[in-house]
């Protein structure tokens, strides 16, 4: 997976919000605008090339000032499938781009 090609495929809106995504995005207050634009200005973070479900990355962007985190995956057709949704936070993270040790 590239940004660029995530980026296109939201802006085409060839993607889908898995069930999970959608429990965790409103738990968060993220709205669906905050989804594209976080993506729009954002980049890859980390990279899960053999992750359980297929290859996935975490996305880091902004939105309204805060930052999110958004894993992205492939659907069967090569959309994009918005797996989790949520704003990075201690104790987890240090900060959005810091993962804390054994987190």
């Amino acid at each position: 997976m590239t940004i660029a090609e995530i980026k296109e495929k939201i802006r085409l809106s060839q993607y889908e919000i898995s069930f999970h995504a959608e429990k965790e995005r409103y738990a968060e207050d993220i709205t669906l605008a905050d989804i594209e634009t976080t993506i729009s200005n954002g980049d890859i973070l980390e990279d899960y090339p053999e992750g359980p479900r297929g290859p996935s990355c975490l996305v880091l962007g902004y939105s309204q000032n805060r930052p999110i985190h958004i894993v992205c995956g492939y659907t069967p057709i090569k959309w994009i499938r918005i797996i989790t949704v949520y704003l990075p936070k201690q104790p987890k993270w240090i900060n959005e781009r810091i993962r804390a040790k054994g987190r």
